[in-house]
């Protein structure tokens, strides 16, 4: 497979896209030249200041199934921002080579809640939005301790992310949030909000396993939720009552 590399604009600097049914390296918004790649190219660029810039690989829209091995062999070592987006990906496998992946953008690929990660404590965002994720479970449990370090967390546009666009209620939305704001102790952006103080107190208080345990009854199917094989729908059915009897003793979560 053959690179080949081009002009790339100052506010573009340390960002390659591949171009993977031509087998060159084009700029993310220039046109492709034809000098061949140095042997040094890829590597973290330096900033003004001497220190080493996040060296960036975009895969986006290249219709590809899965992450080629030839991308992989040649970048790996090297990529902290890999741009997948808007592909037919439903196996993510491949990033397990990635070690140094800081950011992951795979916003409208088929993933669903079957595709699991490999870890990478290294990841800090992650953009899956509009993708085809229909359960949480045991989907956030896994996705948690393949990257427990995430801090900006998007997952709009799935059915398991309620939401005024996909029907889903306002209590639908926020018990969500919750949830997914107690299974990441680092996360600072969940979709397009800041994760507030108030909405870490509560999801704690919420989410916790004693809480859990409250409310499943041991040997009832609600037992699915502890276990982890429940949807979203099923827990909020059980979580009503809980939430109703609560309203009078929350906090005011602005969201």
């Amino acid at each position: 497979m053959e690179f080949k590399k081009s002009d790339i604009n100052d506010g573009d600097e340390g960002l390659i896209t591949v171009d993977v049914s031509n087998s060159i390296l084009v700029g993310s918004v220039t046109a492709m030249a034809q000098t061949p790649l140095p042997t040094d190219f890829i590597q973290s660029t330096e900033d003004v200041n001497d220190q080493d810039e996040t060296t960036k690989l975009t895969l986006a829209y290249e219709r590809l199934y899965e992450l080629p091995m030839t991308i992989i062999e040649r970048f790996c070592d090297h990529v902290q921002y890999l741009d997948i987006s808007h592909n037919k990906i439903t196996n993510l496998d491949g990033l397990v080579h990635f070690k140094l992946l800081t950011t992951l953008i795979a916003d409208d690929n088929p993933i669903t809640e079957n595709c699991i990660f490999p870890p990478m404590p290294k990841l800090q965002l992650l953009w899956l939005n509009r993708c085809k994720i229909s359960s949480l479970y045991p989907w956030v449990s896994k996705l948690k301790e393949s990257c427990p370090n995430l801090q900006y967390l998007s997952l709009m546009g799935n059915p398991a992310a309620p939401s005024y666009f996909n029907g889903g209620t306002f209590y639908e939305y926020l018990q969500y949030r919750l949830f997914v704001i107690s299974q990441f102790p680092s996360l600072l952006h969940l979709d397009d909000r800041k994760v507030t103080d108030d909405q870490r107190e509560e999801s704690q208080r919420l989410y916790k396993r004693p809480f859990l345990e409250r409310i499943v009854k041991p040997g009832s199917k609600g037992m699915q939720l502890i276990n982890g094989t429940l949807n979203w729908t099923s827990v909020h059915n059980k979580l009503s009552s809980f939430w109703s009897k609560e309203r009078g003793k929350r906090r005011n979560l602005l969201i």
